[in-house]
């Protein structure tokens, strides 16, 4: 399926994208290239394979949580420029 230069700039102005003329001309054939390609998709037989969310198992792979001693307070304020009460003092990033 070929994508026209207005459905380009369709698909860009829904992103709020601003493209230039070479970028329509690239996007144009990257992105008919992926809708060919759906098509060829179309015409595999999947009728009584089962829906999947993956195509592989997921394992979870982070460490378990283990407790561990942490710095003193003293220590970790040394290096901060500013400290208030204990605690880390920092501009307002936020009105």
């Amino acid at each position: 399926m070929k994508l026209s230069r207005e459905e380009v700039l369709h698909i860009a102005r829904l992103a709020r994208l601003g493209l230039t003329e070479e970028d329509v001309e690239r996007f144009r054939e990257q992105l008919s290239n992926i809708l060919e390609n759906f098509e060829v998709l179309k015409e595999v037989e999947s009728e009584g394979v089962p829906p999947t969310t993956h195509a592989v198992p997921l394992q979870n792979v982070l460490r378990e949580d283990e407790v561990a001693p942490s710095l003193p307070q003293d220590e970790v304020l040394a290096n901060a420029p500013r400290q208030e009460e204990g605690h880390f003092k920092v501009r307002a990033v936020l009105e």
